[in-house]
């Protein structure tokens, strides 16, 4: 089998259902995912196994769910059983209060930064931003799987937290914004 097909070259791909045009809101929306998905991998071979087994572990599961987010944003029209459901991101609500415990208390925003691994991870945060972005934009336009919008919420909350909980553990601190003032307590 080639890995490719020529069926693009039009400026289609196909998605489940039928083709679209390689810039429809759907096609943004799971490639902006599966970019969420690489720069998860960018992040986990920055980790040392024995110190971050964990951190590897959840992010890896969300690979898989990632994978799954975008599969289920590339259905169009053919309706088959979604993959995202409302149970993966109470289990993210979970990981992300585990993974805060870990940082020290925050009362001003933070810049991205401190370690590379934490790099990395506000990275997959802010990509997963707009992988959300693009979501709310295909839910309100076209039927999609409203559970993969929620995740991709929680997502970011969870790169967000593990970046803060990878800095505390590498032993460098957040970057606090110092052009504001305390917005937590």
């Amino acid at each position: 089998m080639k890995i490719y097909t020529r069926t693009g070259d039009q400026g289609q791909t196909g998605v489940v259902g039928g083709r679209v045009n390689k810039d429809d809101i759907r096609v943004e929306a799971y490639g902006t995912t599966d970019e969420v998905n690489a720069f998860v991998s960018e992040a986990i071979v920055r980790m040392d196994p024995e110190k971050h087994g964990d951190m590897i572990q959840d992010l890896t599961e969300i690979q898989h769910e990632l994978f799954d987010a975008g599969g289920d944003l590339a259905q169009a029209g053919k309706k088959r059983q979604y993959k995202v459901t409302a149970e993966m991101v109470t289990r993210l609500e979970e990981w992300i209060d585990r993974y805060d415990e870990e940082a020290p208390a925050i009362q001003r925003f933070i810049l991205p930064g401190g370690s590379a691994i934490s790099s990395a991870l506000h990275v997959c945060r802010v990509v997963t931003r707009r992988a959300e972005r693009l979501t709310v934009t295909l839910t309100r336009e076209q039927e999609t799987n409203d559970e993969v919008r929620k995740y991709l919420n929680r997502l970011s909350d969870f790169f967000f937290a593990i970046a803060r909980a990878a800095n505390a553990r590498e032993g460098v601190a957040d970057t606090e914004y110092k052009r504001g003032g305390q917005v937590f307590r």
